[in-house]
């Protein structure tokens, strides 16, 4: 049994992280915990530290100590540690932010992203973000390229879930016509049915030199920047396709350099 103070206090802190500011009434409404127990526990991370209250702005914001939580976490899958660097590069040339996401049982997870680089970014953070597989981008650039036997346990699994957006798992012959779609253009976009309605995002697999689906790469932007979708589209996906490519052969060096590191250890005795 956990205990469930800390609970209550990493779940604050983690809704405290979607946002730049966040007011006792907005933490209410998304946690659904008491206002006094917000108080207390917004006070308690302020002194440690962890939490500003911020009186000109109206609101509580994570202080920079924040980013010592992960000081410890050294384990980015190689295809991120291979991305990173492309996603960069296409932020500050085209300043929308990216995103690299990762599958993770019935969802698509970010796990990279270039939104605190971006100066125009929809959103205030997107890492470790859980998106579904059949409304958005990221996730639809995946499902729509993984082998059918894949795609077949993923269905089955997202045919038992109460999520509306995964309420298209009770229709495959829908979801085979879009994934077919999908993949005769070469990337995704997310349902327009969807939050939030105002920005759009694209993207792309991220295959192995062997041909395996690592991983999705996205860009997303607002909708009023571009006249229309097929605009954005046609301006980004090749730039996204390109990256793939790109992080695909970064990766295979990335790899093959750590067989070699390895191997000069020998034979183990």
């Amino acid at each position: 049994m956990g205990i469930r103070s800390i609970e209550r206090g990493l779940t604050v802190l983690l809704e405290l992280n979607q946002q730049p500011i966040n007011t006792i009434a907005q933490l209410h409404a998304r946690t659904g915990l008491p206002k006094p127990t917000l108080v207390r526990i917004l006070k308690t991370l302020e002194e440690a530290g962890y939490v500003e209250n911020d009186s000109r702005q109206g609101g509580y914001q994570v202080s920079a100590m924040v980013t010592s939580l992960s000081s410890g976490y050294h384990k980015s899958p190689l295809v991120v540690e291979a991305g990173r660097a492309w996603a960069l590069a296409i932020t500050r040339k085209h300043k929308w932010p990216i995103a690299i996401a990762l599958p993770d049982y019935d969802s698509m997870v970010v796990r990279f992203s270039t939104v605190p680089d971006s100066p125009v970014s929809p959103f205030h953070s997107t890492v470790n973000r859980r998106l579904q597989m059949l409304t958005r981008g990221l996730g639809l650039a995946y499902v729509a390229f993984i082998e059918t036997e894949e795609f077949d346990l993923i269905l089955d699994v997202l045919a038992k879930s109460d999520d509306p957006e995964d309420g298209l798992s009770h229709h495959p012959d829908e979801i085979r016509r879009m994934l077919a779609h999908i993949r005769k253009v070469g990337y995704a976009t997310r349902s327009s049915m969807v939050e939030p309605r105002n920005s759009n995002t694209i993207a792309v697999p991220i295959i192995s030199q062997e041909g395996r689906v690592l991983a999705s790469l996205g860009l997303t932007y607002f909708k009023s920047a571009f006249a229309s979708e097929l605009e954005a589209c046609q301006r980004f996906a090749p730039i996204l396709q390109s990256a793939a490519v790109a992080i695909s052969d970064d990766l295979g060096r990335l790899s093959r350099n750590m067989s070699v590191d390895v191997s000069e250890f020998g034979s183990i005795p």
